[in-house]
């Protein structure tokens, strides 16, 4: 039973890491990466090279080889082949990526650490927030990706609505993080509460939210507030507008300022 049990521990430990297995021979190989060549039982032909800038590497006795477009299973076998080619009998080839220099995406708006970061194999779109820090308090509903293809042509952007993904577990927007990815966080949209409150400040705003409710957000009226004069003031056009003595159900807009001011009776 003991060696029945330690034989389904070694086959699930072994089942864990096959995905980080399969998705280092996925990876597209491309310029900058450097790439540890090993030939069994042949260290003289074991060699660790950095792609050129045309995709090009050099082994012992073949010579120049091209790579671009190759992953690095197909890498293996493109040299193994080479090899066999009146070199070697039978030769096994292993090549790993030593460093990866040539994918890289860039993240702007709301995180911690926004910039250009490394792809090192499949890199999702949550563990390249993770890899800027994560997530800024004020962080909006959506993150924008915007794709670029082989041609440097821009491909229709990606649209990622962050609650259904962090929230409610929507893993399908995960996706995978591509080369040259551009990808915007946005901001929460505010309002702002001023005046005879107990908290003043500026909130994030949500759909339906009603004065009455931002006010609640706010931390009520204070002991002195004129509760039947509340203002909204609110940018129309660049102008601002402002309405007076609103009422309690009345739907606010982002940016609006709600003030409540101080009843002198």
């Amino acid at each position: 039973m003991m060696q029945c049990n330690f034989k389904n521990f070694i086959l699930i430990f072994f089942l864990s890491f096959l995905p980080l297995i399969c998705s280092a021979q996925e990876y597209t190989v491309g310029e900058g990466d450097v790439l540890d060549i090993n030939v069994y039982e042949n260290k003289d032909l074991s060699t660790t090279v950095r792609v050129s800038s045309d995709s090009t590497i050099r082994v012992p006795l073949v010579g120049e080889i091209s790579i671009k477009g190759l992953t690095v299973s197909q890498i293996s076998a493109k040299i193994e082949k080479l090899f066999a080619d009146g070199y070697l009998v039978s030769p096994q080839v292993d090549v790993f990526i030593a460093e990866h220099r040539s994918k890289k995406a860039t993240i702007l708006g709301q995180v911690n650490n926004p910039g250009q970061y490394e792809l090192r194999g499949k890199v999702t779109f949550l563990e390249f927030i993770s890899k800027a820090g994560g997530l800024t308090s004020d962080v909006g509903s959506t993150a924008t990706i915007k794709h670029s293809s082989a041609s440097g042509i821009n491909k229709d952007p990606v649209v990622i609505k962050l609650d259904k993904l962090i929230k409610q577990g929507d893993t399908s927007l995960n996706i995978t993080i591509q080369h040259n990815d551009s990808i915007y966080i946005s901001k929460a949209k505010t309002y702002y509460v001023s005046g005879e409150v107990k908290r003043p400040d500026s909130y994030k705003y949500e759909k339906e939210i009603t004065v009455i409710k931002a006010i609640t957000m706010a931390g009520g009226f204070s002991k002195i507030a004129a509760k039947n004069k509340v203002k909204i003031i609110r940018m129309i056009d660049n102008n601002k507008t402002i309405y007076k003595n609103v009422n309690m159900d009345e739907p606010i807009l982002p940016d609006d300022v709600i003030v409540v001011p101080e009843s002198f009776f």
